[in-house]
């Protein structure tokens, strides 16, 4: 009998040390991170059709569904991009530093254990994440060029600069072995990578496509501020997830980059109406514009820097992004919303900052900046931001320019007249 019980019992034990690889390879996801990081791509897709709003309310109403559309479509389109090859392009095996390989084509070997980026959390959930970052980030370049482009060549040259501009540049940035990320670029959630790329891309893009009729002739004022200040606050919101989500943890580090992300905001919003209420009146566009102007410049610094570092970059931002809208609108060139004074000086000032402010008392992984005894991190941060600004700047406009002569950019001028929502869409906003 005691023989019986010894054999069963040494067979039970078998049993578990053969279960024991399976038991701990399902124990490295975490459901709790899981869970957070699948939150946050939820919270980043919302930011898609929010901009959408937030840019639609500030086109006459002849082209707010057109404005609204570029951001609805960039969603449809990026998500296949990015599940056929865009995230391979982007995270897949390196390539000389310079761009991932097609080894994830098609979402291959991409699965429900995790990968190589995040150790607790499926692939598959680090992967639908990073696709929000990549929409979202073709969609911001859409305001340089309301009112005037053809909604053919809007979705060709969407296509073409996702996988030439932005996923070489994720790659550089954040895949593994790519040539900044080795040299030591901190950018926790996209300042380089999403905001500087799109930015300096809408300002190359709006030389290439020209100015809207009747710019600096005629008033071409927001038909819906309302509008605008809702896409504001669901951005707001979704930001959360955009910074907080780039932790890919449920952890301190998440809290950290919440916590920062709203006080950055917060600290732009305050000193954008301060701004406007000194030149005239405390205006309701500038205030949801400054709200955003903080987001931007404090993401790449979201997870290296403290809630009052985090008070001057937002701040400063809004300083450097309203003198620089003043600037443009006095040049010839018509980048129509803004992007490249909110995005593309929001973010270059947001990197330049977090060699500045970062410290390895927030986050361990990162560094140390400027102010905690590290003047190099401030030279690796504008090695990244040259780079970018250089290549966004230079690969948009040959892009633009191939479209221009292979199918033609703009609309003709007498649908731009009518405007692009019954011109391109045969469809009204409003009856």
């Amino acid at each position: 009998m005691k023989l019986k019980k010894s054999i069963q019992l040494l067979m039970i034990i078998s049993i578990l040390m053969l279960a024991a690889p399976a038991l701990a390879d399902a124990s490295k996801v975490d459901s709790g991170d899981t869970a957070w990081v699948l939150g946050s791509a939820a919270l980043v897709m919302i930011m898609t059709p929010a901009l959408g709003l937030f840019y639609g309310g500030m086109v006459r109403k002849k082209n707010a569904l057109s404005t609204i559309m570029f951001s609805f479509a960039i969603l449809a389109l990026i998500s296949v991009q990015w599940v056929l090859f865009g995230f391979s392009l982007a995270f897949g095996p390196d390539v000389h530093g310079m761009i991932g390989s097609l080894a994830w084509l098609g979402l291959n070997g991409v699965g429900q254990t995790p990968g190589a980026y995040a150790p607790t959390i499926p692939a598959l959930a680090y992967m639908i994440f990073q696709a929000m970052f990549a929409i979202i980030t073709v969609a911001l370049i859409s305001g340089a060029f309301v009112d005037r482009i053809k909604f053919s060549a809007f979705m060709v040259f969407s296509l073409l600069w996702a996988t030439l501009v932005y996923d070489p540049i994720a790659h550089w940035v954040w895949g593994a072995g790519g040539w900044l990320h080795n040299l030591g670029a901190l950018d926790f959630a996209g300042g380089t990578v999403v905001h500087i790329s799109s930015g300096v891309s809408a300002l190359a893009i709006a030389f290439v496509i020209g100015a809207r009729k009747g710019y600096g002739k005629h008033p071409m004022e927001p038909h819906n501020i309302p509008m605008v200040i809702l896409g504001a606050a669901l951005l707001w919101f979704g930001w959360f997830g955009f910074n907080g989500g780039s932790a890919v943890a449920s952890n301190g580090l998440a809290t950290s980059a919440f916590v920062v992300t709203n006080t950055a905001a917060a600290a732009a919003a305050l000193m954008w109406i301060f701004l406007s209420w000194y030149h005239k009146r405390p205006s309701v566009l500038g205030a949801a514009t400054g709200g955003v102007v903080g987001l931007v410049a404090i993401t790449p610094a979201s997870g290296f820097v403290t809630p009052l570092a985090a008070i001057v970059i937002g701040a400063v931002a809004s300083v450097i992004s309203y003198y620089a809208m003043l600037f443009r609108s006095k040049q010839s060139v018509d980048d129509s919303l803004d992007v490249w004074a909110c995005h593309g000086l929001g973010g270059t000032w947001g990197a330049i900052a977090t060699g500045i402010f970062a410290t390895l008392a927030v986050n361990a992984a990162g560094a140390n900046g400027l102010s905690y005894g590290n003047p190099q991190q401030v030279v690796i941060q504008l090695t990244a931001v040259a780079t970018v600004w250089i290549y966004s700047f230079v690969m948009t406009v040959i892009l633009a320019k191939i479209i221009d002569a292979a199918i033609g950019l703009r609309v003709s001028d007498e649908e731009e007249s009518i405007g692009l929502d019954i011109s391109q869409h045969a469809e009204k906003a409003y009856s």
